[in-house]
């Protein structure tokens, strides 16, 4: 009985630790059809995405701001949204990518260089696809931008790999 669970133990580890990396490739997937949205309905989804936060905040601070004021709000905040949605897309990225990894044994500088040199090469093969976008161009400011979101994910993943092996994972841990 004891072989039968080992066995199946590892069975189950053989099959599902490369599936840990399909989230990266949804995610890469989704981050490839926003850059083939030309430029006009890439800034109409962002714009309506600020205006959202402005009417959200509207409505929390009770000011009954009028039609013509959320719009000018929502254009000045329009720029810091779409360079907010970069961050939070390639932090996505860098989390779906470093935490396979991480179960796959690459650690400390090692994961950040693995991890990082891939989503910040996909964040440049991206803004190289958008020079074949209508409306859209390649930003190398975008790039960089992308660099925050993906390290930043790349030391939350260390950080709470770290934790969990320290701590609650600690039995299951090869390091002790």
């Amino acid at each position: 009985m004891k072989f039968i669970l080992l066995f199946i133990k590892k069975t189950l580890r053989l099959v599902l630790k490369p599936l840990s990396f399909v989230p990266a490739l949804i995610v890469m997937y989704m981050i490839f059809q926003l850059s083939a949205q030309n430029g006009v309905t890439s800034g109409q989804l962002s714009y309506k995405v600020s205006v959202k936060i402005v009417v959200t905040a509207d409505k929390l601070l009770d000011k009954n701001l009028s039609d013509e004021k959320i719009a000018h709000y929502a254009d000045k905040i329009h720029y810091y949204v779409r360079k907010l949605g970069h961050i939070t897309e390639y932090f996505i990225l860098a989390v779906s990518v470093a935490f396979p990894l991480y179960v796959y044994g690459i650690r400390g500088l090692t994961l950040m260089l693995v991890a990082g040199i891939f989503c910040v090469g996909f964040a440049a093969f991206d803004e190289y696809h958008q020079s074949f976008v209508a409306g859209r161009g390649p930003s190398a400011r975008d790039v960089a931008i992308d660099s925050i979101g993906i390290f930043t994910g790349i030391i939350l993943v260390r950080i709470v790999g770290w934790t969990g092996r320290k701590t609650i994972f600690r039995p299951l841990s090869n390091h002790k």
